[in-house]
């Protein structure tokens, strides 16, 4: 999608001929505002910025770049001006180091931490495959996580440079800066990314049918309060966090551990199957009194091989209505 419009002086376009040229792009443009601020909600924000950005300076548009690298400079310094006012986004695993022992205490919640958020995979559907692949791949949990390590600037070369694939001349163009600037910044996101470890650990995912019956297996486990049949689902060095709650764990033992001792009851949690920064999910509904079930949270899996090896819950009933379900189950 490279659609321009007329050098010269631009007419403002009606509300429908503006919607046709710039919708198009939503997809790709909240992928790319949710990578650089850890935040579904506020990337949602800085789209409609844009676009507001984009119809009052249409008049200056005068198709010296294409519509869509427009419309990513306007995001991308939208973003750079609202991270200036904000910190980063952080997961539990990003702020201190791991427990291997279930029985430690576990710290009370950190409302104040702007937590780093999951995405729907829903959210990023576009018509173009090719964007579907970048996006999805591009927003993987590990990675949106890894990107929260560096400063604004860099997250945003980054992204623009080895996810979406613009030319250094062209970010430059973007950020108001030099060739040169962009290239030096880059390297530096590049090495600050390989210090904190491997992202890529989609490309390890089963094929579909181990992948679903893995899946399937989990829920089971998960709601007739299984242990022992989620042995066989975890890998060793397995992780779990929960944000709000700082404190994590690692490894099989003090996972299924914790899980058994304080989080596991019959029938006290149903599971609804989604999808998260291209990654399997489920929305978490806990029964309540009455025998209805209500929101909990998200909960997203990372697969590697024919195992789980990290559970991210993120326990917040307040991302539910963006994956498009229902605060409540009915008895």
């Amino acid at each position: 999608m490279n659609s321009t419009v007329p050098t010269g002086e631009s007419a403002m376009p009606t509300d429908a001929e503006f919607a046709a040229l710039v919708e198009p792009f939503r997809p790709e443009l909240l992928a790319h505002c949710y990578r650089i601020l850890g935040s579904i909600h506020d990337a949602e924000d800085l789209v409609q910025e844009t676009y507001v950005r984009a119809w009052r300076g249409f008049g200056r548009f005068e198709g010296r770049s294409s519509v869509r690298r427009w419309l990513y400079k306007i995001a991308t310094m939208a973003c750079l001006t609202a991270l200036e006012r904000r910190a980063r986004r952080p997961l539990p695993s990003g702020l201190g180091a791991p427990s291997d022992d279930h029985r430690v205490a576990v710290a009370e919640s950190e409302p104040s931490v702007a937590w780093l958020q999951p995405a729907p995979d829903a959210l990023f559907a576009a018509g173009d495959p090719a964007a579907i692949v970048a996006d999805r791949t591009g927003v993987r949990l590990a990675f949106i996580a890894a990107l929260q390590l560096l400063p604004a600037r860099q997250r945003a070369v980054l992204t623009l440079r080895d996810v979406l694939a613009f030319r250094s001349a062209e970010v430059a163009e973007m950020l108001d800066t030099t060739t040169s600037a962009v290239d030096s910044a880059l390297r530096r996101a590049r090495s600050r990314l390989a210090e904190a470890g491997p992202v890529q650990d989609d490309l390890a995912e089963p094929d579909e049918a181990v992948r679903r019956a893995l899946l399937d297996d989990y829920v089971a486990a998960f709601t007739r309060a299984d242990p022992d049949a989620l042995v066989a689902l975890l890998r060793a060095d397995v992780e779990l966090e929960m944000p709000p709650i700082p404190t994590w764990f690692t490894g099989r033992s003090a996972v299924l551990g914790f899980l058994a001792n304080r989080v596991l009851s019959r029938d006290l949690w149903r599971l609804v199957p989604t999808s998260a920064n291209g990654q399997p999910a489920f929305v978490i509904y806990e029964r309540t009194n009455d025998g209805g079930y209500e929101a909990y949270g998200i909960q997203v899996l990372t697969l590697v091989g024919t195992r789980i090896s990290r559970i991210t819950a993120f326990m917040n009933p307040d991302l539910v209505p963006i994956f498009g379900l229902a605060p409540e189950l009915a008895k």
